[in-house]
């Protein structure tokens, strides 16, 4: 699994961590104002500098997964030429959602800063993400989309050969 490493050492001041986050409300705002998504965005940070930014649009992409921090993740990946985000840290305009966080942790992004709360969202605009929190703490078959296990035998084989592989992808 991957580890989750801090940021490079503070380079940012409060006066910065607000400027960043003021631009992220912005960038929520737009992009609610035009229909596209939710109040969601979030820029990605890299030595006080703008690596990546994102907006939701789920709405006009018709992609459940067009989140704001997805969005910005996948920028600044491809700006900085790798997925891995170690010394980044990310502005979001709401605490992350379930897929959202694993993608930060993922991308190894050492630190999230958020303007709104889940309440804030549940509240003000029905988003609920605490029946997701909940399902990822049943098991498999009991959550709401349940998962079911098959063909495990006819898999281990390649997860043994990746594995054995010196040359496999890391992640």
């Amino acid at each position: 699994m991957a580890q989750v490493q801090s940021p490079a050492p503070a380079t940012v001041g409060k006066a910065d961590h607000e400027r960043f986050m003021r631009r992220v409300i912005e960038m929520a705002k737009q992009t609610s104002e035009a229909g596209a998504g939710g109040p969601f965005s979030a820029l990605i940070v890299k030595d006080g500098k703008v690596v990546g930014e994102g907006v939701n649009r789920v709405i006009a992409e018709k992609d459940p997964t067009w989140h704001g921090e997805v969005s910005a993740i996948r920028d600044a990946c491809k700006n900085l030429g790798t997925h891995d985000l170690t010394g980044c840290v990310m502005y979001t305009a709401g605490e992350s959602c379930p897929m959202c966080y694993a993608s930060a942790w993922w991308a190894r992004i050492g630190a999230i800063y958020f303007a709104a709360t889940f309440e804030d969202a549940r509240q003000y605009g029905n988003f609920d993400d605490s029946v997701i929190n909940d399902a990822l703490k049943l098991p498999n078959e009991q959550r709401k989309v349940p998962a079911y296990q098959i063909l495990h035998e006819e898999i281990l084989p390649l997860w043994k050969a990746f594995g054995a592989n010196p040359n496999r992808a890391r992640y």
